[in-house]
């Protein structure tokens, strides 16, 4: 059966609103809508109000290149990324700024370095370019020529996690958080304390090698020499198996391990449990970050506030993009101690 010309049915193309319909319905003048649309103070209360109306009424919305012509700023923030974006860090920073960026009706705009490649395209064809009002580096550390490549795009830079002379930054201090969790299992009676962090970076500095620092401070008020400072190194975070081997192949077994990352820590305790040991009998284990996971693992930890850091991040940009000085210039959150299931006193104490 074939159709015919009546039994065709013809659907209209919609009906795009403009903002001159807006202004017709409102009763004013186009300017007059892009201006109370753009948040204008010249613009009064009552008939921003009506206008706002009107244009919810009418299904219109001011495009952002419209808005970024008439203001010169594109209401976008972007964010370089060292690392995997589902990561726990990652994830929860990023989810951080959104939620800021999206109170701020701003727009994210995300780059992801995994390696040396992605690294050196991104600092040689400078994506942001034109396609953000502000910049936010999380956590790994620029060289002098990448700040100098990203200081060439004339836009404010916000370091989270790591610090850049003269840049605005938001940050925890990772090496004094080390010093408070070695304090911490001294206190529990632990002498013989190792150290175990992530040694494969993929080229990327962050700011977690830091951490070592406060080992070692730490280590130097308790009268250990450097030689005798028990450091161990895994592969990746998911390698508890070979840093157990490491821990268990020393000459004296150490009594508690503070661990760089919780995502390693939570790694032995799987290692530790498929070879018999628990924590704290046997081992007593400290993590670093409280991780989402850590709470089920009964996992104690070095809390570092990342909710806070990425909201305050996305603060600092938001302000700096609108040409402003932030209040503060450099922000250090304090981390803070939460003892859970994997310390405690060591059996001989």
């Amino acid at each position: 059966m074939h159709s015919t010309a009546e039994d065709r049915v013809t659907v209209p193309e919609p009906q795009i609103a403009t903002m001159a319909d807006v202004a017709a319905r409102a009763g004013v003048s186009v300017a007059t809508v892009s201006r109370a649309l753009r948040g204008s103070e010249l613009v009064s209360a009552p008939t921003a109000a009506r206008i706002r109306s009107a244009a919810a009424e009418l299904g219109f919305s001011i495009s952002r290149s419209a808005s970024a012509l008439a203001t010169g700023r594109l209401g976008r923030i972007a964010v370089l990324v060292g690392g995997r974006l589902n990561s726990w860090f990652n994830g929860t920073i990023l989810d951080a700024i959104y939620g800021r960026l999206r109170q701020a009706d701003h727009e994210l705009l995300i780059f992801r370095i995994l390696g040396v490649a992605d690294r050196d395209d991104f600092f040689t064809t400078l994506p942001a370019r034109r396609n953000a009002d502000a910049i936010v580096v999380v956590s790994f550390a620029l060289s002098p020529a990448e700040r100098s490549r990203l200081g060439a795009l004339s836009m404010p830079i916000v370091y989270l996690n790591q610090r850049a002379r003269g840049a605005a930054s938001v940050a925890i201090d990772d090496a004094a958080g080390v010093r408070a969790g070695m304090r911490y299992l001294a206190n529990l009676g632990h002498r013989r304390i190792a150290f175990a962090r992530v040694e494969n970076r993929v080229g990327l500095r962050y700011s977690a090698v830091e951490r070592i620092d406060g080992f070692r401070s730490e280590q130097a008020v308790a009268g250990v020499p450097v030689a005798d400072q028990l450091i161990v190194n895994a592969a990746d975070v998911r390698d508890g198996d070979g840093l157990l081997g490491q821990l268990l192949a020393v000459e004296e077994m150490p009594t508690a391990v503070l661990v760089d990352t919780d995502e390693l820590a939570i790694s032995l305790l799987e290692a530790m449990s498929r070879v018999g040991l628990r924590a704290p009998q046997d081992l007593s284990v400290l993590g670093f970050d409280d991780h989402a996971m850590a709470a089920s693992f009964g996992l104690s930890t070095i809390a570092q506030p990342v909710d806070a850091l990425g909201a305050e991040a996305a603060t600092m940009a938001l302000t700096l993009a609108a040409g402003q000085a932030p209040p503060r210039k450099r922000v250090v959150m304090p981390t803070r101690l939460v003892p859970r299931h994997t310390t405690a006193r060591p059996a001989n104490g």
